[in-house]
């Protein structure tokens, strides 16, 4: 097993560890760990609300999440010799829950899912789901199942939704001018248009005083991905993932978190993944120059891991550029994916399950999600893939009677307020 630089202790929060990591993006905020090209390291990792969701049957802590406190990242590290224009190589060597059978935090055993209020954050599907919902799900090896969406279970793709680097002063100020002139179009829209810098909650490695005070004022949330990877969200970046991403400031300044145990494609619940506390063994190392010699500007590019389950057989269900009243838009791709996923939503609840059972299955199993057509116009066409082996009963349409499951006692919700 590599050396854990980056261990914390389960019995204290995320700013209580003797090390602590970071929830904003900022050039500023001091390295945690240095490392040197070559290096494999394990690197223990918070659930990225830092324990405050509950394994209970009730919504309520998924209605009042501190959104403000995302993501908890372990690191910064820096990388000896790295310098900005580099490409920063990171291979995931192994990931898993935190290895203990029983215990009051997400990955000792279990993990959950939740839909986001419209309030607090909301869902890719918020005008049709606009309450907060959880499910949680146990942990059986590779295998999750869950009290509150029954008659399912599925082989996870272990991956952490968030690695990266750290972005240079000039590159901090293009995200935040940009988000905060998407911002300014509809100031007062919820769920908002982006998330702008908030120093309530900012955790910032070691920083205090007036330098905590500036970075926290400019420090760029950690929820979208940007172009130093960042919260992609990618359920292929599991074991034997390659990465390569750009380097904006002298030691690169990885970190990593988020780690989720399964999740579908577009984590389209919001809290989507199974999300989960754990661990993340990694192997660095640097290519020189790399950003202009592969002409690799503003993005992370990656070689996937080859341990996603080998389903064989898929019921998938498609949609286009239509609104629900029935509104043509233009080769809207978005759209489309979300009218792929109502109708999924709407073909299984056919089976018993409710719509909101449905949906936060969607976010949490690995459904692959495809643009299937973005040339025809004025139709995009996008379309969901589900393993039919996920389930414990046929959902395959046939001519006989229509099986149906007991849906236990549902997804426990909170209505939002």
């Amino acid at each position: 097993m590599p050396k854990n630089l980056f261990p914390l202790d389960s019995s204290k929060s995320f700013p209580e560890q003797e090390i602590v990591g970071h929830n904003r993006w900022h050039p500023d905020i001091p390295a945690a760990v240095t490392v040197n090209p070559g290096d494999s390291f394990r690197i223990d990792c918070r659930e990225w609300f830092d324990g405050y969701i509950k394994n209970d049957d009730s919504a309520e802590d998924i209605l009042t999440a501190p959104v403000s406190k995302v993501h908890a990242l372990s690191g910064p590290f820096h990388v000896k010799g790295a310098k900005p224009g580099d490409l920063l190589i990171v291979d995931i060597l192994d990931i898993g829950a935190i290895p203990q059978e029983e215990g009051p935090l997400a990955g000792q055993g279990w993990g959950y899912t939740g839909i986001f209020a419209k309030n607090n954050g909301g869902s890719f599907l918020v005008d049709q789901f606009p309450d907060a919902y959880k499910a949680v799900w146990d942990f059986n090896g590779q295998t999750a199942t869950s009290r509150h969406i029954p008659g399912v279970s599925f082989t996870g793709i272990i991956h952490p939704g968030l690695m990266g680097t750290a972005p240079s002063h000039e590159l901090l100020a293009k995200w935040n001018q940009r988000e905060g002139d998407l911002i300014a179009t509809d100031p007062n829209r919820l769920p908002p248009l982006a998330l702008p810098p908030e120093p309530q909650d900012a955790i910032l490695g070691s920083l205090t005083g007036a330098d905590y005070e500036r970075v926290a004022a400019e420090g760029a949330r950690t929820a979208p991905p940007r172009e130093n990877g960042g919260n992609q969200d990618i359920k292929n970046l599991s074991k034997g993932t390659r990465v390569f991403y750009p380097v904006f400031v002298d030691g690169a300044n990885f970190s990593v978190g988020d780690l989720h145990f399964s999740q579908g494609d577009g984590e389209i619940t919001f809290c989507g993944g199974i999300e989960m506390g754990g661990y993340i063994d990694v192997h660095v190392d640097v290519i020189p120059g790399g950003m202009d010699k592969y002409n690799v500007k503003e993005n992370a590019i990656f070689m996937p891991g080859n341990v996603e389950p080998r389903y064989s057989e898929w019921l998938s269900f498609s949609g286009t550029s239509v609104t629900l009243d029935g509104q043509q838009r233009y080769l809207d791709s978005q759209l489309a994916y979300q009218r792929a996923c109502l109708h999924a939503i709407d073909y299984l609840s056919t089976f018993g399950w409710t719509p909101e059972q449905v949906y936060l299955l969607l976010g949490a199993a690995p459904i692959e999600g495809r643009l299937s057509g973005v040339v025809d116009i004025p139709n995009s066409c996008a379309t969901v893939y589900i393993p039919t082996a996920i389930f414990d009963i046929d959902v395959r349409p046939s001519a006989g009677e229509v099986p149906r499951i007991d849906p236990g006692i549902g997804a426990p919700r909170a209505a939002n307020r």
